[in-house]
This record gives structure tokens, sequence and C-alpha cells, in this order.
């Protein structure tokens, strides 16, 4: 018994030094909502759906104090599908991490967020998620349109008068399609902010995908401005697309709206194809962690595309996509 005593004592001690040292926080949000959708050529489709301004997940993240203003980090997230307590393919595929931090910036190895992801969901007022999201004009994506597997990143140090940006390259590890290289710079500097990023990424043909873009945001105080232009180019095909939005606080309430455009020229058979939405949404925050929200949207496709703002069965050719949606979100 008194050695049993002397042993958790012992652990106790030592779980004091470590908990001094390091700490490691669950995370996450649940975001659920009815959601009607309405796309030409096909029955209208009312579900229980998920993701309207955030997206559901669980995670975990830590740091551990190393000294010398060294620390080590790391950072598991995966999605959640909150509608059916199931999770996604890969369990943290949201993000997956380890990095070193210190005054030389961040070294972070893992699964992570392209560079030239965070223009387009920094600067979408609807944070490129829900019946809002801007990225459902998109016409010529690859498989690190959003993130890069074994990758090795690089950000800046936090303190450099508004400077920031960052480096990734993500290895192909014996695969054509897999090599991905891209960075990111921008300045931010009081209710102003600017970023552009580039990136290329090997594919099975032995063409680069190639993605461009620009962004920025800037608070009127009683508005806030934000939106970029990217432009994607991969063997014949060009795509050029932008998205505007905007903010406008009502006390606990928040008024978005946005409209995006995209065009996809293909110059082997001299083709061209536009996609375009506009969307409005109201958030109302219940507290700092709570909202209830609505958005509704219309996309209206090209002769040459079928894409759609929800799950429902894809338009027609040329037919247009509606919808509607009320939800609660909650972060934790």
């Amino acid at each position: 018994m008194k050695k049993s005593l002397l042993a958790l004592a012992v652990l106790g001690a030592f779980a004091g030094v470590a908990s001094a040292q390091s700490s490691v926080t669950l995370f996450g949000v649940v975001d659920l909502n009815a959601r009607y959708v309405k796309n030409d050529g096909v029955a209208r489709r009312v579900s229980l759906s998920q993701d309207g301004i955030n997206s559901s997940r669980l995670g975990f993240r830590g740091t551990e104090d190393l000294g010398g203003g060294l620390s080590a980090q790391f950072w598991l997230e995966g999605g959640v599908n909150a509608d059916t307590g199931t999770t996604n393919a890969k369990f943290f595929g949201r993000r997956s991490t380890v990095s070193l931090v210190g005054g030389f910036g961040e070294v972070r190895l893992g699964r992570d967020y392209t560079p030239t992801f965070w223009n387009q969901t920094f600067y979408d007022v609807f944070g490129t998620v829900g019946l809002g999201d801007s990225l459902t004009v998109a016409q010529l994506t690859s498989n690190t349109f959003v993130r890069a597997d074994n990758s090795i990143g690089y950000f800046l140090p936090a303190k450099l008068g508004g400077l920031f940006g960052q480096a990734m390259v993500a290895a192909g590890e014996g695969v054509a399609a897999g090599k991905y290289v891209g960075g990111r710079l921008g300045f931010g500097a009081g209710p102003f902010e600017v970023a552009a990023a580039y990136a290329q990424q090997n594919t099975n043909t032995g063409d680069k995908h190639k993605t461009m873009n620009l962004g920025g945001s800037f608070d009127f105080g009683v508005a806030k401005l934000m939106g970029y232009y990217d432009r994607d180019t991969l063997a014949s095909l060009k795509e050029n697309r932008y998205s505007i939005s905007g903010l406008v606080p009502m006390g606990q309430g928040e008024i978005h709206a946005g409209y995006e455009r995209s065009k996809l020229q293909d110059s082997t058979l001299s083709t061209s194809n536009t996609i375009s939405k506009f969307a409005v949404g109201y958030v109302y925050n219940l507290s700092k962690r709570t909202a209830v929200y609505s958005t509704v949207a219309r996309l209206s496709n090209g002769s040459l595309s079928r894409a759609t703002i929800g799950s429902a069965p894809l338009p027609d050719f040329g037919g247009k996509s509606t919808g509607a949606e009320f939800g609660v979100r909650h972060i934790f």
C-alpha cells in the first residue's frame, strides 16, 4: 500500500511539471441546418444538412515550451458529419501537423492548408462554406485545391510590422501528380489587409497546374468589404475567377452578401463557360459561441456546366441552382 501511494505521488509530481510546461486543448464546432435546394430539371430536395457558416469538426491542439523562446506544437483536426455522427474518410483530414516555433518563425510538417487557399477563404465573407461558399463556381480544381498531404511549411514570425507569409512544399512520394510548391505574402495594418499567393502542382499528364491569386479586405467600421481574384491554368485550360463580398454588423447580428463569377476557357476546343452566383445571409449571435443563421443563394450555370450549391442531384446543363438554409452553430 505504501509503495502504491509513493508511486502515485511520484507520478503526480511529474504530471505537475509537465502541465506547467505544456498544454493540450480540445476544441470543435457543430453546425447543423435545415436546407432547401431546387435545381433545374430535378425535384427539389429538403434535408438536414451541415456547415452553413462553419465546418463541423473535432480537434486537439497543444504546445510545449522548450525554453529559449522555442516551442513544439501539434494540431490534429477532423471533419465531423454532425447530422449522422460519422467522420470523413481521413480521420484527421482537416489538419494533421507538428511544428517548431521560435523567433525564426514556424516550421510545420504534415497535412495542412495550401497558401493559395488562404486568400480564397479569408476574403470570402461566407468562409468558403455553406450555400454562400464562393468556391462553388470554381471549374478548374486539383487534389491540393484546399489542403496538401506530406507537406513542409514555413511561416514568417508574427511580429514583422504587419508583414506575413508562408511557403510550402508537398512531396509527391513517388506519385507524378503529387508534388506541390506554393507561397503566400501579405501585409496588414489597422483596417486594411492584402495578400498574394502562387502555387504549382505536377499532374499525371506532365503538365503543371498553376494557381495565382490576390485578395484583400478593408474594414470601414459600418461595413467590411473583401474579395479576391484567382487565375488557374492547366495545359489548354484557363480559368479566371473573382469574388466580392461584404459584412454589415447590426448589434448582435451581421448581414453577409457576396457575388462570384468564373470563366473557363479551352484554347484547344475554342470553348468557354461561365458560372455566377449571388448569396445573402444573416447571422445572429446568441453568445460568443452560439449563433443562429439563414442564407439564400442562386447559382447560374453556363451551357457547359452543371454546378450546384447543395448536395441535391445536379441540375441540367446551363440550369440554375437555388437554395435556402436555416441553422444553428455552436463552438466549443
